[in-house]
């Protein structure tokens, strides 16, 4: 892992950090984004200290949003162009929390009360990723496109068993470590003792419990569906690595089981945590990359349990209609 932790990574994401600091606020921005102070403004970052635990570690505790209208690969139509322009970040937001008419029987017609989808990126970068430099993932593999192809087959057409649906489908897990944010549920609760910080993610409510003590890692046959994390304090920062990832593990990214992922997460406002995360996947990857993205802490905001199997009936129904195709098709032999 050392490479993700290389001082041309961290050149990389300080400038980034310094600019996200010294931008204005767009327009449309949310309020907590707009509360970190601007470089600018002396007084205010005077006036602002790094609220710390009892025990003296800078103090992450809380409820933090990580949904975001930053795509976390630069869109085509951006490819020269790492910025939004204000206007481009103002419409992007304004459009996606349109209310949208209501269609009878499509699944994920809701009003725009129940989606979650945060607002652009306070840095206004047309991706989260910063690393390659034109925000997209690095080229996979030929063993990283072999084993898309066959996870996209294995998951398309006609159910055979369970195994035909993905890991969130069935109330597994749904994001992988890091999570990339979707349309509801982006939400993280972090809790701290002197010795650990657990993390749940509100979907599918996984627990990520990362010891800081320094103990070594699980034996490397022992597989997790979200890895086996270790944390440590790096200054202000804490760093999280993980690795030990199930081959059924499914990111919102593709990825194999053999991916090492470095979190960091820094409060850079009352507010605001900066969360950088770096991926090092050789079997899917021909390189690492990262990306950065600001988590803005939500001080009205209740977790309740994400119910995942009750009411699921999906599974039961796709695989008992497609049982009775297959009749439907023998009859017609």
């Amino acid at each position: 892992m050392s490479s993700l932790r290389s001082a041309a990574h961290r050149a990389l994401l300080l400038p980034v950090l310094a600019a996200w600091l010294a931008a204005p606020p767009l327009g449309a921005q949310s309020a907590a984004a707009e509360a970190a102070p601007a470089a600018g403004d002396q007084g205010s970052r005077e006036a602002w200290e790094l609220p710390r635990t009892a025990w003296g570690d800078p103090d992450l505790r809380g409820t933090w949003s990580y949904a975001s209208l930053t795509p976390l690969e630069r869109p085509g139509q951006f490819r020269d162009r790492e910025f939004f322009s204000p206007e481009e970040a103002s419409a992007r937001n304004e459009a996606a929390h349109a209310e949208r008419p209501h269609v009878p029987g499509v699944i994920g017609s809701y009003n725009a009360h129940w989606f979650d989808k945060g607002r652009v990126d306070p840095s206004s970068r047309t991706s989260l990723i910063v690393d390659p430099p034109n925000g997209r993932l690095p080229p996979l593999t030929p063993d990283g496109k072999a084993r898309v192809k066959a996870k996209s087959q294995r998951f398309s057409g006609r159910p055979d068993s369970w195994l035909n649906f993905k890991a969130w489908t069935r109330c597994i897990t749904y994001h992988g470590v890091p999570p990339v944010s979707t349309g509801y549920n982006n939400t993280y609760l972090i809790v701290q003792t002197p010795d650990y910080v657990a993390i749940l993610v509100e979907n599918i409510h996984d627990v990520r419990i990362i010891p800081l003590d320094g103990r070594p890692r699980l034996d490397e046959r022992i597989r997790q569906w979200n890895g086996d994390s270790r944390g440590r304090w790096e200054g202000d920062t804490l760093v999280v690595e993980t690795g030990n990832f199930s081959d059924k593990t499914e990111h919102r990214f593709p990825s194999s089981k053999g991916l090492r992922a470095v979190e960091r997460f820094t409060r850079v406002a009352e507010d605001t945590i900066l969360n950088e995360f770096a991926i090092d996947d050789p079997a899917t990857y021909t390189q690492p990359w990262s990306a950065v993205r600001s988590m803005p802490r939500l001080t009205d905001y209740q977790i309740y349990e994400y119910a995942c199997h009750e009411g699921n009936y999906s599974i039961v129904n796709a695989l008992s209609g497609a049982r009775a195709q297959d009749r439907a098709d023998a009859r017609a032999e």
